[in-house]
């Protein structure tokens, strides 16, 4: 548990329509409401990767522009695969671990944000010594990763124990 770094003008773009509506209305915008919208948009985005906890609470702030995630997720991929989802989107700037395991691993997880230049070959290199174990960086990103060859600056990366 803890506090993740991420880069918030990278990543998926989930609040394009409700900021824009939120500056348009001429009242004040209810803070209370967008952040909740925000929250539920990212449980979402979560739940469509197909990935899950039991108890599964995303709440979003977006003065400090964190996202709290909470619940018990079954295993540690699992539990890494959804913070690294809901950092990797536009505006989050750190999300606030506070996800429980089932099965907790025996050894830490590694997080890698992407810098210009770099590709799976390379991180493979840097963290396992060889470039030829790319596809265990792949697997442990998908399905947030649809091919190999599309990450970009920003983007935070689960780098799985060897």
């Amino acid at each position: 548990m803890g506090i993740l770094s991420f880069i918030k003008e990278a990543g998926e773009k989930l609040f394009g329509a409700a900021s824009t509506s939120a500056q348009a209305a001429p009242a004040a915008p209810d803070l209370a409401a967008l952040n909740k919208t925000a929250g539920d948009a990212i449980a979402a985005y979560i739940r469509t990767q197909g990935l899950d906890a039991t108890n599964l609470q995303v709440a979003y702030d977006g003065t400090s522009h964190t996202v709290t995630v909470s619940g018990e997720a079954a295993d540690q991929p699992t539990k890494d695969k959804i913070l690294v989802a809901a950092g990797n989107v536009q505006n989050v700037d750190k999300v606030d671990d506070q996800l429980t395991v089932t099965t907790p691993a025996a050894a830490p997880t590694q997080f890698h944000t992407v810098v210009p230049g770099d590709n799976l070959w390379k991180i493979a290199e840097k963290y396992y010594g060889s470039g030829a174990k790319n596809d265990v960086i792949f697997q442990a990103n998908t399905p947030m990763l649809k091919s190999p060859d599309k990450i970009y600056p920003g983007q935070v990366l689960v780098i799985p124990p060897q």
